[in-house]
C-alpha cells in the first residue's frame, strides 16, 4: 500500500538535545511518544548551517553547490526536482504548510497546494556580497539582541505565524481524511520555532524555571581564541555592540527550550489528528540547521560546530520498530529516502543525486560514504566545506586553516588536530576526498557571480513599480461553509467525519 507521509520540520533546532529522541530532562511528551516509534538519526547533519540553502537541499536531494541556494537570497530553480516533485509526479497529493523560505518566483516547487504564506522575503535582498569582506548588513544580520531580549510574551510576530501553520495543517488533515481525493498524500508542516529571538509563552517558560541546562557546557571563549570564521561569524552578529551576561544567556536558553515545549504541543496537536480521523502516514521529524546556543559563546547557525550543524531526525513507519542509528546522516538524504518509502523511481535523475536513501541504515546496514556540508553565506568571505565520517570531521576553506575533530575524543571540538603529526594520514585522507569532490576555487567564483548578479536585479527591481515574489495563500469564500449553488444535506454529510449513519 502506498503510504502517505507526514513531514514535521522546525527551524533551528540543536540536534545535540536529540542523542536518542529529546533530551530527558525536556519537556516533550509527543516527541518522546513519536522517537519511540521512529528510527532515531543520533547523528544528522544540515547540507548547509542556513534556512535556505538547508531547504534547499533537503528538498531536492542536492547541495548548495548544485542548487545554486547558496545564502538566504538565493533563487531555487525551478527546474530542480524536489521530493514534492517526484511524489506529485507519482501520484501523491502534496501539500506545505508554513515555512521553506523559498526564494524566486517559483513559490510551490513541487507542492500542489501552500496553505500559508512564508515567514521571510522572497526576493535578493538579504544577498551577501564577497565583494565587501566584513561589511554588516544591519537591517536583516542576526544580531545579539536575540539575546538580551529573551523573556516572556504571549504573542509574537514568530508565535503568530506558527500557530497559523499549525492550525491549517490541522485543517488539511481533517479534510484530508473527508476522503474526496483518493490520492496518497504528503503534507509538509513546517515552523519557524525555535529560531531566535528567544522569547516564549509564559505557561512554557515556567517548566524550565528549575532547568538544571541554562548554561552552556562549554563557557566562551575569547574573541581571540577563536579560528577566523568563528571570529567572522562573532563580527557579523555584532557582538560588540552589546553585553552579554550570564542572566542573559540563562534567559535565551531557557526561552528556546520552552519554544521546544511549545512545538511539541504543535506536534501533538496534528498526531492526535491523524489519529482521530484513522489516518496512517509515515511521520518525519527534522530540523533544517541548528543553534549554538551559546557554546564556545557562539549563537545561531552558520558554522560547522555540532550546535549549528547538527539536526534532531526521526522517521516513524507504521509497523515497524524504533531504533537509534548512530552512523552520520545527512538531510540531503531525506529526499531520495521518501521516494525509496512511496516506491517512487528518481531513475530519471538518480545519477546527479547526491543524496542517500536511509531506508538501508534503517533495517541495519552501515554508512560507507562521508556526510557533506558546505557554507557559503553571511559571515564566509569563500565558500567553506566539511566532511564528517565516523568519528571525525573535516574542514577546509581557501581563507582559513583545515581543522579536523575526532567528535568520539572530542565532543565539544576543542582540540584542532588538523597540525598533529600524529593524525597526519587521517588529515591526508580527508584532504583527498575533499579535494575529489571540490574545486574551491571554482565554487568561489561561481559564488560571486550569482551575488553580482542578484545585487544587479535586486537593485533594479526596486526601482519604480515593486511586484514582490512572496506567496499570496487565496481563499475562495464563495466556495466555503453553505453557499447557495450547494446542497446543504449533501454538503453536511460529506463534511462529517466520521460520515452518518
Amino acid at each position: 500500500m502506498t503510504p502517505n507521509i507526514l513531514i514535521l520540520m522546525v527551524d533551528q533546532l540543536n540536534g545535540t538535545l536529540f542523542p536518542d529522541g529529546p533530551a530527558p530532562w525536556l519537556h516533550a511528551p509527543n516527541l518522546r511518544a513519536l522517537a519511540d516509534r521512529s528510527v532515531r538519526f543520533a547523528n544528522a547533519y544540515t547540507a548547509s548551517p542556513l534556512c535556505a540553502p538547508g531547504r534547499a537541499s533537503f528538498m531536492s536531494g542536492q547541495l548548495p553547490s548544485v542548487t545554486r541556494v547558496y545564502d538566504n537570497a538565493a533563487e531555487f530553480a525551478s527546474d530542480i526536482p524536489t521530493y514534492a516533485h517526484h511524489l506529485r509526479r507519482a501520484g501523491y497529493q502534496t501539500c506545505l504548510s508554513g515555512k521553506m523560505h523559498f526564494v524566486g518566483p517559483d513559490q510551490l516547487h513541487g507542492f500542489e497546494e501552500r496553505l500559508t504564506t512564508d515567514i521571510y522575503p522572497a526576493d535578493f535582498g538579504w544577498t551577501p556580497d564577497y565583494r565587501k569582506p566584513g561589511e554588516r548588513i544591519d537591517w536583516w544580520y542576526h544580531n545579539m539582541g536575540s539575546v538580551t531580549g529573551a523573556g516572556v510574551a504571549e504573542i509574537t510576530n514568530q508565535m503568530e505565524y506558527d500557530d497559523e501553520v499549525a492550525h491549517h495543517a490541522r485543517m488539511k488533515l481533517y479534510d484530508l481524511a473527508r476522503g474526496r481525493d483518493a490520492r496518497p498524500w504528503c503534507v509538509t508542516v513546517s515552523f519557524t520555532h525555535p529560531h531566535d529571538p528567544y522569547v516564549a509563552r509564559k505557561r512554557y517558560w515556567d517548566l524550565y524555571e528549575d532547568c538544571g541546562h541554562l548554561l552552556p557546557e562549554t563557557p566562551a571563549l575569547a574573541y581571540e581564541e577563536h579560528d577566523p570564521h568563528a571570529q567572522r561569524i562573532f563580527d557579523a552578529n555584532d557582538w560588540r555592540s552589546f553585553d552579554i551576561t550570564e542572566d542573559h544567556i540563562r534567559r535565551a536558553r531557557r526561552a528556546y527550550f520552552a519554544n521546544i515545549s511549545y512545538l511539541d504541543d504543535h506536534v501533538g496537536t496534528l498526531l492526535r489528528t491523524l489519529e482521530e480521523t484513522r489516518q496512517e502516514a509515515v511521520v518525519v521529524f527534522v530540523s533544517d540547521h541548528g543553534d549554538m546556543l551559546g557554546e564556545l559563546g557562539l549563537w545561531f547557525k552558520m558554522s560547522f560546530y555540532e550546535g549549528s550543524a547538527r539536526v534532531p531526525l526521526m522517521i516513524a513507519v507504521p509497523g515497524e520498530a524504533g531504533r537509534c542509528v548512530s552512523d552520520p546522516v545527512s538531510t540531503i538524504d531525506l529526499c531520495p529516502t521518501l521516494c525509496d518509502l512511496a516506491g517512487v523511481s528518481m531513475e530519471a535523475v538518480l545519477p546527479w543525486t547526491e543524496g542517500e536513501s536511509l531506508r538501508p541504515l534503517m533495517h541495519g546496514a552501515p554508512r560507507k560514504s562521508p556526510v557533506a556540508m558546505e557554507y557559503a553565506a553571511e559571515a564566509s568571505n569563500s565558500p567553506l566545506v566539511c566532511l564528517r565520517q565516523g568519528r571525525w570531521k573535516y574542514t577546509n576553506c581557501a581563507l582559513d586553516p583545515e581543522q579536523l575533530f575526532d567528535l568520539e575524543a572530542d565532543p565539544q571540538e576543542r582540540v584542532n588536530l588538523a597540525e598533529d603529526p600524529g593524525h597526519a594520514r587521517v588529515l591526508e585522507r580527508f584532504r583527498l576526498a575533499a579535494a575529489e569532490r571540490w574545486d574551491l576555487e571554482r565554487f568561489d567564483s561561481e559564488v560571486r557571480q550569482s551575488q553580482a548578479r542578484r545585487w544587479v536585479v535586486y537593485e533594479a527591481l526596486r526601482q519604480g513599480g515593486y511586484y514582490p515574489w512572496d506567496f499570496q495563500p487565496l481563499r475562495d469564500a464563495s466556495e466555503r461553509y453553505m453557499r447557495n449553488h450547494m446542497d446543504l444535506n449533501v454538503l453536511e454529510e460529506s463534511q462529517r467525519f466520521p460520515r452518518g449513519e
